[in-house]
């Protein structure tokens, strides 16, 4: 499946040199890792983000969120949002800002 590359290149505007930041393609689409771990992504042209199983409830009911489920598979602390919830770039950037504060508290890998 391709994926949006306008998206990944707005998600690279907005996470600028950020340390320990890599790129990796995966789940068909595109990852963006802190020190090894999965803070955003895309796939198709929806916004991937991990939150972590304690903010899951919390982010799960806002707009445009859904729980990414791949392969029939639903992963708790990791959500898919559409792209109608994320056409301005505050809105990405909140969401940007979700997975990037979560993927820092990780230990590196």
């Amino acid at each position: 499946m391709a994926y949006s590359r306008e998206l990944a290149d707005r998600i690279r505007e907005q996470v600028g040199d950020h340390p320990g930041l890599t790129e990796k393609e995966m789940f068909g689409g595109i990852g963006f890792l802190v020190a090894g771990n999965m803070a955003v992504g895309v796939t198709g042209e929806d916004l991937m983000v991990r939150v972590g199983k304690d903010a899951h409830d919390a982010a799960v009911v806002l707009p445009g969120a859904r729980i990414f489920d791949l392969s029939s598979r639903p992963v708790r602390g990791w959500l898919v949002v559409d792209a109608e919830s994320i056409a301005t770039a505050g809105d990405l950037e909140g969401w940007i800002q979700r997975g990037m504060t979560y993927a820092e508290q990780l230990p590196p890998k």
